[in-house]
């Protein structure tokens, strides 16, 4: 049986039902990062994944990283071996998925992101050099039965070296500029919903481009 995070959907939106990414931040329009991290590590639990899908007044917690290399940005795009159906085809430009309870380590108390995070993206991807993870907002979208269960925390993954996904028979992944991912969402590319909210924030999230090794 598979046990997944999650967070009473009052305890994190008690006030109303938001739409499309929060930054973390102190300035007008920002979310406040700390309290985020306390109400995930107050009110947060694990359930079966079975019975999360079907309850919306809970949200799993789905860390999902933004991977830069250089100023380009990591786009993946599920083939139709892997194994959510939901996303076959799609491009993405978030690595992640569910919390389990492995990912409840001492050193993070009772916080599963930090090391869910970590294993998320190095069963996905093999990274040579080193990388930062600094988590940048949360991305929230109710408008459908997908959506109404989940909530991403976008993590911003600066990688100082090079980036490839590992199984390439269920996930393709190449760098693109932030010109190319804007271009391929005016052309109607089928982005999974998450990513098309987060393209056109890009500009404002990502440090000053250095220059890229692949």
């Amino acid at each position: 049986m598979e046990f997944v995070f999650v967070v009473p959907r009052d305890a994190l939106f008690p006030e109303s039902y938001p739409h499309g990414f929060q930054p973390f931040g102190s300035g007008p329009g920002s979310a406040d990062a700390a309290h985020f991290q306390r109400v995930v590590e107050r009110e947060g639990f694990f359930v079966e994944r079975a019975r999360a899908e079907r309850a919306p007044q809970w949200k799993q917690v789905i860390p999902y990283g933004v991977v830069a290399v250089g100023g380009r940005v990591l786009r993946v795009q599920r083939t139709k071996r892997g194994g959510d159906a939901r996303l076959h085809d799609k491009h993405s430009i978030g690595i992640g998925g569910h919390l389990e309870p492995r990912d409840l380590v001492p050193e993070h108390g009772r916080d599963p992101l930090p090391a869910g995070t970590r294993r998320e993206l190095e069963e996905e991807l093999l990274v040579r050099g080193v990388y930062e993870v600094r988590p940048i907002g949360w991305i929230n979208d109710d408008s459908n039965p997908v959506g109404a269960v989940h909530v991403g925390v976008v993590q911003l993954v600066t990688v100082d070296g090079s980036v490839e996904v590992r199984e390439r028979e269920q996930l393709e992944g190449r760098l693109s500029s932030l010109e190319e991912l804007d271009a391929l969402l005016d052309r109607g590319a089928d982005f999974e919903t998450w990513s098309k909210l987060l393209v056109p924030r890009l500009r404002e999230l990502l440090p000053t481009p250095t220059a890229a090794r692949v």
